[in-house]
């Protein structure tokens, strides 16, 4: 696997969903596009057509498989459904929003915000977020060593790969914005001992979304 080519991975977050203007703990809740996130979606579909993906991968929950098959529709590809690519859980915080969160468990959501490995209420780890998510690209690094393939995902495991590519603890996720219907581009291969040894070339690129109005 060392030896092989470095797979290029586009990673599509959904476009704009039921609670995201809010910031809403959306997680692993299976909420919907709304209409400007559909539109969101055709625009990035368009924006990732001239990058000539071969395969497209995506979360299973619904905000995420809609904006994959609006990417299908336009590159003429079929839809994966990736499991390891759904959101981070978010337990008991899920469909609140971080006001309502932080009123709930204001101890809990403090040390959580402050960036300490601990989980929301009945919910997911963020390093168990980032352990199935890089297992599932190290696959897809082998399947597709040379490719382009799109990833259709969530703010979670989008920035939990940007750490791991750019070799950042977890506590960087909180360095990185990432918007609906954004892209970012990496590089990506495994070395000896399961480093990485990827290349980031781009983060959250918005301008397909620039004439966009509401």
């Amino acid at each position: 696997m060392n030896d092989l080519p470095m797979v290029r991975l586009i990673l599509a977050r959904h476009g704009e969903a039921d609670g995201s203007r809010e910031y809403r703990f959306n997680g692993s809740s299976d909420v919907a596009l709304t209409p400007y996130g559909e539109a969101q979606a055709r625009l990035l579909a368009d924006a990732l057509f001239p990058l000539a993906p071969v395969a497209i991968y995506s979360s299973p929950l619904a905000r995420a498989s809609a904006t994959a098959e609006t990417i299908a529709a336009r590159t003429r590809l079929p839809v994966h459904v990736l499991p390891d690519l759904r959101e981070q859980s978010y337990g008991v915080w899920e469909r609140l929003t971080a006001a309502e969160a932080r009123q709930h468990d204001p101890e809990r959501f403090a040390a959580w915000s402050a960036g300490r490995p601990i989980a929301p209420p009945a919910g997911e780890l963020l390093s168990a977020v980032r352990q199935r998510v890089v297992a599932s690209v190290g696959e897809l690094a082998e399947r597709h060593a040379g490719e382009t393939v799109v990833l259709v995902a969530h703010v979670g495991p989008i920035k939990v790969l940007l750490c791991s590519a750019l070799g950042l603890p977890l506590s960087g996720v909180r360095r990185f914005w990432i918007d609906p219907a954004s892209y970012s581009v990496v590089d990506w291969r495994a070395g000896p001992d399961g480093e990485q040894l990827s290349m980031v070339r781009a983060i959250n690129v918005v301008t397909h979304l620039a004439g966009l109005s509401r």
